[in-house]
């Protein structure tokens, strides 16, 4: 059987993907301004701002949201009558950690082992060009079948909430029938999936305070509090023997119904170093996607190079927590805060700050969209069956779409299966991932489309 011409013209457009997004990994937009200049995140916005206007987007637009960051918007418009897809992806990167860790430079995009490799290719710029390839192949054979809007977020891995917050505030904007998400993954290269859930998140800053300034250990440890060790028990409170989170009064014991994620495969996929435990208990899908998580992001207290022997009078953490679908951000945020008070020793001071949140997500898959999409995916993926799977990860603005627009329809796909190692160093994207889900998300459009015809 020839393949379908929606496929053969996205695999002509791989060579023109590739280029563009080597273009787009090259600018570092880390959303940090106090680790790269906002001048890369400002070129990359105006980057996606004028690939949408080279494919006949009107009304494109730079967003100025309230984090300090720009999201971009654009308008394809579509047949008479025709429903409207948003489709979503962001710019924004993690920072690339360990730059000496990584093979290649973490903003050069370069082919290695048939994957390519940077800080990007597939969360989540790589998305936006999986959008970019599925509407140019629609143009190619015959016009996009449905209205699009696509929004490009600045801030999604910093958690700041810039964009929910201007959605809020003009709610009309992203308003669509359905909502493409172009930032998950399948659960396996190579096997089609939809995310059906993801876990909330929230980040907090705390910080310890026991003395005016530091003191000599040896003249004033032992009776001195330390505000370093102090931390040190407070983070240690989050944890059960077993890794298992405890935040006082969060429950921890739900269970995940769907497809399974084996336990061999899941040391394989997170790199666990051999004779090393898992931690928590359940099933590995139980822990990673109906159960909260908490991690200690980084700690500020003096590096091994250069320490004296003192007593330290402050001490600082950022802690994300993770929460499963069920759970109300805002309620975990308050449960999480009282822990902390609650077991800092020695009646030390403690500063807690909220840095991020967002709300965990929960999608109907028996809506209608999800026939087409399952449909589309199949065809892209032949001989394999769309499976169901939930996310550990935290896209905040699905709930916020999901607040606005009760009546829509929301799909999550995207290019971060386990081999991308995605917020890690040495970041890739498979190609024949990204052609197959292109080539899936145009045919998805084409199916929704005739879909509300009938």
């Amino acid at each position: 059987m020839s393949p379908h011409p929606i496929a053969e013209t996205v695999a002509s457009l791989m060579p023109r993907a590739r280029a563009e997004l080597t273009e787009l990994v090259a600018f570092q937009s880390v959303a940090d301004w106090a680790q790269f200049p906002r001048s890369e995140s400002e070129a990359a916005a105006n980057w996606v701002a004028d690939a949408l206007r080279a494919e006949g987007f009107t009304d494109v637009a730079l967003l100025d949201t309230p984090d300090g960051t720009q999201s971009v918007y654009g308008f394809l418009p579509g047949p008479a009558g025709a429903p409207t897809v948003l489709l979503y992806a962001h710019y924004d990167v993690q920072p690339p950690l360990d730059e000496a860790a990584w093979v290649s430079p973490p903003f050069e995009l370069t082919e290695r082992d048939g994957r390519w490799y940077g800080r990007g290719a597939a969360d989540c710029k790589g998305g936006f060009i999986m959008h970019l390839l599925a509407l140019r192949a629609l143009k190619a054979n015959g016009g996009v079948p449905v209205g699009v809007k696509v929004i490009v977020e600045g801030s999604e891995e910093q958690g700041t909430g810039g964009l929910q917050q201007y959605a809020e505030a003009h709610p009309e904007l992203l308003a669509a029938d359905t909502i493409v998400i172009g930032d998950a993954g399948n659960f396996r290269l190579g096997l089609p999936t939809v995310t059906a859930t993801l876990r909330g998140m929230c980040m907090l800053k705390v910080k310890v305070d026991t003395l005016g300034g530091n003191l000599h250990s040896g003249m004033f440890g032992g009776a001195a509090p330390d505000a370093l060790a102090a931390l040190i028990r407070v983070l240690d409170s989050l944890r059960a023997a077993d890794g298992s989170t405890t935040v006082d009064g969060l429950a921890a014991d739900a269970v995940w119904e769907g497809l399974q994620y084996p336990e061999a495969d899941f040391r394989a996929d997170a790199r666990v170093l051999d004779g090393v435990e898992l931690i928590g208990d359940g099933t590995v899908a139980d822990r990673l996607w109906a159960r909260p998580a908490v991690t200690v992001l980084g700690i500020d207290c003096p590096p091994v190079v250069g320490a004296t022997p003192s007593v330290h009078a402050s001490a600082a953490a950022l802690i994300s927590l993770r929460v499963p679908p069920g759970t109300d951000t805002a309620e975990a945020i308050k449960l999480l805060e009282a822990h902390l008070v609650a077991h800092t020793p020695w009646k030390a001071r403690l500063e807690v700050e909220l840095v991020g949140q967002g709300q965990p997500f929960q999608a109907d898959t028996s809506s209608p969209a999800y026939a087409s999409m399952r449909a589309a995916l199949e065809a892209a993926y032949p001989g394999q069956e769309m499976q169901i799977s939930g996310m550990g990860g935290s896209i905040p603005l699905c709930n916020t779409l999901t607040s606005l627009y009760p009546e829509t329809e929301m799909l999550l796909i995207g290019l971060s299966e386990p081999e991308a190692q995605i917020h890690a160093v040495n970041e890739s994207v498979s190609p024949e991932e990204l052609e197959r889900l292109s080539v899936a998300e145009a045919l998805f459009l084409l199916d929704y489309a005739e879909s509300k015809r009938a």
